[in-house]
């Protein structure tokens, strides 16, 4: 008999007026699974969103503002990453007597520029003199001092002497360094030579995507072991370039809107 009872019970739970719970509005009803409940004020019924969410990703200072100026309120919140490298607005931040969601957010992911990537990758590493002339060539538009038709010469200059036979590496006044070697080839064999290139050069670089350039200063570094010549440079602190060009960003970000930028990560 009791068996019997449990369908009964269900068919007239589920033959029950729907509950009013806020008049015109939400609606609770029995279901074989339970109660449901239907929101007449949710996005499923209205096709409305009740809020704003989502992380959108923007890649240079100018993006940010674009969409700040579209989403932000008077109570948006802006944190600047300095290890990360990034920068976030929390449009829907807590006022200081609510809670709001947090859900609605911009993210500043800045990413490096393909020559910043390729000059850090060689950066204290020695190369054989074709490779190191090539890279020279290859980079002619961020060399600025000596420029880029000098800087192409003397390219040209260690491609020639390539087969040589270096021996002694010796500093001018000029601050330049004079090389000697002794050509190995079958047609010069013997035949000696000096190669004189900079102690140092300055090239520019942009380490951001859509940011500032940058001065960086690239010192020569030499090997010679009584053979084939080994080249490479060593930027004077690229780090501290870096960081100062993300500061260069946070500060054209806090120039333009109302909101303090504030150094850390948002919760």
């Amino acid at each position: 008999m009791t068996d019997n009872i449990q369908p009964v019970i269900d068919t007239a739970l589920r033959s029950a007026p729907p509950a009013e719970l806020e008049p015109g509005k939400v609606y609770a009803f029995h279901t074989p699974n339970g109660v449901h409940q239907v929101d007449l004020t949710g996005p499923d019924h209205t096709g409305v969103l009740s809020r704003k969410t989502g992380t959108t990703t923007v890649r240079d200072a100018q993006s940010f503002l674009t969409y700040w100026d579209k989403h932000h309120d008077d109570n948006s919140e802006v944190y600047a990453d300095s290890d990360r490298l990034t920068v976030t607005a929390v449009l829907d931040a807590h006022t200081s007597g609510t809670a709001r969601w947090g859900g609605h957010r911009l993210h500043l992911a800045l990413r490096a520029t393909d020559a910043w990537k390729q000059w850090l990758a060689l950066d204290g590493k020695l190369m054989g003199q074709e490779q190191f002339a090539e890279f020279l060539e290859d980079h002619l538009p961020e060399l600025l001092e000596p420029d880029a038709a000098t800087m192409l010469e003397i390219a040209q200059s260690i491609q020639g002497v390539a087969k040589a036979e270096f021996q002694s590496g010796t500093r001018l006044q000029s601050g330049e360094r004079k090389l000697s070697y002794v050509e190995t080839v079958t047609a010069k064999a013997g035949q000696k030579g000096e190669l004189v290139i900079p102690e140092t050069f300055v090239v520019g670089l942009v380490p951001f995507e859509g940011s500032e350039g940058y001065r960086l200063t690239a010192r020569l570094r030499y090997r010679i072991n009584g053979g084939p010549l080994q080249l490479g440079y060593k930027l004077e602190r690229p780090a501290d370039v870096q960081r100062t060009a993300f500061d260069d960003v946070v500060k054209a970000i806090g120039e333009q809107i109302d909101t303090a930028v504030m150094n850390g990560t948002a919760a």
